[in-house]
């Protein structure tokens, strides 16, 4: 099933309620019903998936998708048509190459802003075309982790912190990770090539970043001009938003503060049922907005996100992030740890545990299974 192909509509201006708008964002994150796309078309329909570490879009994708394998996405990265970049917000994610080609060029202004705001005078003295023009001659002749980058640019630049100048090639040039990096259970460090040696295109000239909010709004949807600068990074949105308003409507949280959403996208039934569902790492969801309420309760930020940027695996109870799971390995077993942030009824309880017992099926066909419930 397609997002929004059994929603209604609600009229210009109204107020949506908080609960509508985590069905809407349920919709068109494929997980009101497990969905029939392609593993390819639905990286495309979430406009990327947040990939710091290599398994979390694996367990993304099995959420969203009916019959989804490891296999599927594995055989994307190696023919090239899924890859893994720095782009909304200068983290990793994996995007497939013909959004990879236009979003970091929408993009590009961000990375370059964060380097001079992260780095300031560290950069003085540094011709940053040149060692951006440099850096990509190094990793075309061979992928070089940022480690091996930052030491070969010292042989130019000795007078610089080898990271600095592997920080430098990283915000100036869109880098892709190459395999066995992002392959299910393929053990790899993060190896770098450029975007235009691994697909053998480059950056689609005049991508502009209307194109790149739209596309949010289509996965995200509705959203406030606060959300879609929290989810790209980008800044002084809202002249753009301002610019697309003929393809927009807008309407209203419970807040008053202003949603903007595609004309031709509509909203399920606050009432539309919510299975239980298990988000990875990460997980967009949860990064994506400067609001998160549709999503969870702010009483439950500090459980989820850390002190050192470490986004945890949720579950969603209703739509919403109701606690925390972790799968732990023996030899022989598998343990999924389920630790509820509070008492859940016994009816969404049960109906988790099955949906658990799927999640270490496919994550761990090979292990006896177990399911441990910390409440």
């Amino acid at each position: 099933m397609t997002p929004s192909s059994h929603s209604t509509n609600i009229p210009s201006g109204q107020i949506v309620t908080k609960k509508r708008l985590n069905r809407a964002l349920l919709d068109r994150q494929l997980l009101l019903h497990r969905s029939s796309l392609s593993p390819l078309e639905a990286i495309e329909q979430l406009a990327g998936i947040q990939a710091q570490s290599p398994t979390p879009p694996y367990f993304a994708l099995w959420s969203r998708l009916v019959n989804f394998e490891q296999e599927q996405l594995a055989e994307l990265i190696l023919n090239r048509r899924a890859v893994r970049i720095a782009l909304m917000r200068s983290t990793i994610h994996l995007v497939s190459a013909r959004d990879c080609l236009s979003f970091r060029s929408a993009l590009q202004p961000m990375m370059k802003r964060l380097l001079h705001s992260n780095f300031g005078r560290k950069l003085e003295g540094i011709d940053i075309a040149m060692l951006a023009a440099t850096a990509q001659v190094l990793v075309e002749e061979k992928p070089l982790t940022f480690e091996e980058l930052g030491k070969r640019l010292m042989e130019h630049w000795p007078n610089y912190d080898a990271g600095l100048l592997a920080n430098v090639a990283r915000n100036l040039l869109p880098l892709v990770q190459v395999p066995p990096r992002g392959l299910w259970k393929k053990s790899g460090a993060a190896i770098h090539t450029t975007m235009d040696n691994w697909l053998r295109e480059g950056l689609v000239k005049g991508a502009e970043i209307d194109s790149l909010l739209l596309r949010f709004l289509k996965a995200f949807g509705p959203a406030s001009v606060k959300d879609m600068q929290t989810w790209s990074g980008l800044n002084k949105l809202q002249p753009i938003v301002n610019n697309l308003m003929p393809l927009l409507r807008v309407w209203k949280n419970e807040e008053g503060i202003q949603l903007f959403d595609l004309l031709e996208c509509s909203l399920p039934d606050c009432e539309t049922p919510a299975p239980p569902r298990f988000l990875s790492e990460f997980d967009n969801m949860l990064i994506s907005f400067n609001d998160r309420s549709r999503i969870m309760s702010p009483a439950y930020k500090p459980l989820v996100f850390t002190n050192n940027g470490i986004v945890r695996a949720t579950f969603l109870i209703d739509g919403f992030v109701q606690g925390l799971w972790s799968i732990q390995q023996t030899n022989k077993e598998a343990v999924l740890q389920i630790k509820p942030f509070e008492a859940l009824h016994k009816v969404d309880l049960e109906a988790l545990m099955d949906e658990g017992l799927r999640l270490l099926q496919f994550a761990t066909p090979e292990h006896i299974h177990r399911i441990s419930v910390d409440q």
